[in-house]
């Protein structure tokens, strides 16, 4: 008999490697995402409870699915569904046997559940989340954590999406080719914010990592996987390796945060670097350029110095000219101006923060810390220290915050 200890290592393992792909043919078949998570959690619970008494199945997956499907057709029949349902969930029964008996196993469909959680229909402030828990296995509790909101709150957001799902009969497919684009755009950005959280969660006052920045990852090389002809999704897989390349470096011994320009390039990690270079190669042999490409490319420029020893700013603001011409958010054209500010000089990032509007700057951080570095550069105190305190004030982030009173300090000790 296997032990526990072996038992729960093997549910962990297929939960981690073979949810996404049950729950996607589960769902796909049943159209119904929470009634086939309930399913695939009874299986997993069923597992744990059988399988130190039977042993564990030579294919555990086919067994999880075999014991899912039967436990979703028994829950469709208590709930008394419409009679086309139990047929329709019978065929997929059939078709699920015939899939977990095949070589090659079921076929991946996580791709379906990635573009029907960025369905025009689905709150686009929800989709993030959706793709979490229903590719990922994250639970509403630390999905909430993340998007800063209770679990109940977050519970019931997911709730309502996957009803929306069921009751506006929300296709389980890959969009056409017509559709594909900006469905494809949400799935991405979806994915970048998952990332984004997580790597704020590196730059906060916790250095353990969150797990977030590890699932983006995932998420963004199975977009590759399903769809390697879209330069896009090698685009942001490759901006979130060279960025994740850089985690030891983004904080000293003690805690303190690092800016990208005093990073030891010693301790950047030259596998995800070179990875991440090969995912730009692979997106530029399609010709497509797009905004996660540029990205991509401008922290390519950044890891050339662990080669040269210096940044190349001159192509640094080239390639960001490019993005805020694709993508003119607050964050490139911020970028821009930093960038400009080394190649050209103080006065010249200052002129392009200056040509930002107002409200859109108010009370974004990095707009004050970059001003507060380039007022003095060019001695401009005053101006200086002001920008600072702005920046300060509005930084939420314990390791940065240290930082930029050091930095103020510094200026006025001077």
């Amino acid at each position: 008999m296997p032990s526990p200890a072996g038992v729960h290592a093997t549910v962990e393992r297929a939960a981690r490697e073979s949810y996404g792909r049950l729950l996607a043919f589960l769902s796909a078949r049943s159209r119904d995402i929470a009634a086939a998570e309930d399913a695939l959690g009874d299986a997993f619970g069923s597992a744990l409870s059988t399988w130190p008494e039977n042993g564990i199945p030579d294919r555990p997956e086919a067994w999880l699915l075999t014991a899912a499907r039967r436990k979703l057709i028994d829950a469709a029949r208590r709930r008394e569904v419409r009679a086309l349902s139990a047929p329709a969930l019978l065929l997929a029964a059939e078709e699920a046997e015939a899939r977990a008996a095949e070589p090659s196993g079921l076929v991946d469909e996580r791709l379906k559940l990635l573009f029907i959680s960025a369905h025009p229909e689905i709150d686009a402030a929800i989709r993030t989340p959706l793709m979490l828990q229903t590719v990922l296995r994250l639970d509403a509790g630390r999905i909430a954590s993340v998007f800063c909101v209770s679990p109940a709150a977050m519970a019931r957001r997911l709730t309502r999406a996957k009803d929306r799902i069921r009751m506006q009969h929300i296709p389980f497919e890959v969009p056409s080719a017509d559709e594909l684009a900006p469905r494809l755009d949400a799935v991405l950005e979806a994915i970048y914010a998952a990332y984004g959280c997580g790597w704020d969660a590196v730059a906060g006052a916790n250095p353990t990592p969150n797990g977030l920045t590890e699932e983006a990852i995932y998420l963004g090389r199975l977009i590759v996987k399903l769809l390697p002809d879209e330069p896009e999704a090698h685009g942001l897989l490759a901006l979130m390796l060279h960025c994740e390349a850089r985690r030891a470096a983004r904080r000293s011994p003690g805690g303190a945060y690092v800016p990208l320009a005093e990073q030891d390039w010693a301790l950047w990690s030259s596998a995800l670097a070179e990875e991440a270079e090969k995912e730009l190669a692979l997106a530029a042999r399609e010709g497509r350029m797009g905004r996660f490409q540029l990205e991509a490319a401008i922290q390519s420029v950044h890891a050339h110095r662990a080669v040269t020893g210096k940044t190349d700013w001159d192509a640094v603001a080239l390639l960001y000219e490019g993005l805020v011409r694709l993508a003119p958010t607050v964050g490139a054209l911020v970028g821009r101006a930093a960038a400009v500010g080394e190649a050209v000089g103080a006065e010249a990032g200052l002129a392009l923060l200056r040509d930002l509007p107002e409200a859109s700057i108010m009370a974004y951080q990095s707009y004050w810390a970059l001003a507060a570095h380039l007022f003095s550069r060019l001695g401009r105190a005053d101006e200086a220290a002001d920008a600072y305190q702005r920046a300060i004030g509005l930084c939420d982030d314990p390791a940065m915050r240290a930082f930029l009173i050091r930095k103020a300090e510094d200026l006025a000790s001077a």
